[in-house]
């Protein structure tokens, strides 16, 4: 028996927790899903026959989420949560809450695009070709931020900079 494609209805869930990885809100994530899947619609006829579905709207997903009016609204939006959430935290009661919070808040002091190379990579499972195809970007810039973004968690865990000193040269003309 030849197992079935998943449908659009079957993608939603994933859809959405990569939209609220990216905008850091439910209803602006809601939002954003609905215009991917508007324009996935419109442009249904440019699907390749033989991609897989998930990385088609994956891909457009991110496209509409970094071409949007309200990239930068959003952006402010997503760093005063960071701000929020980094405020110290008096006598937590579940030390389990307190811990997600500590990562959430090191996830949201990376950069947007190695946030989104994590998320896609780590959370949502996708190859590392996968991933740099629902992107848009070469596979090798995808495994460079990919780096960048674990080296800067472990960075962070360890409460050491994110570069450690002398590994860094100043050049001088």
């Amino acid at each position: 028996m030849k197992p079935t494609s998943p449908k659009v209805v079957d993608l939603l869930p994933a859809l959405m927790r990569y939209a609220r990885r990216l905008t850091g809100n439910e209803s602006d994530a809601e939002d954003l899903v609905q215009d991917a899947l508007v324009r996935a619609y419109a442009n249904a006829d440019s699907y390749q026959r033989g991609r897989p579905l998930r990385v088609w709207l994956f891909s457009i997903l991110h496209n509409v989420f970094v071409s949007g009016t309200r990239r930068a609204a959003v952006r402010e939006r997503f760093r005063a949560d960071a701000v929020a959430q980094a405020e110290p935290v008096t006598a937590p009661a579940q030390e389990q809450m307190v811990r997600l919070h500590q990562i959430e808040a090191a996830l949201t002091a990376l950069p947007e695009e190695q946030q989104a190379v994590l998320h896609l990579v780590a959370v949502e499972g996708l190859s590392y070709q996968d991933a740099a195809d629902a992107i848009g970007i070469p596979i090798g810039t995808l495994i460079s931020r990919l780096s960048r973004a674990r080296a800067k968690l472990r960075a962070l865990e360890e409460g050491a900079p994110a570069v450690r000193p002398g590994h860094l040269r100043i050049v001088r003309d």
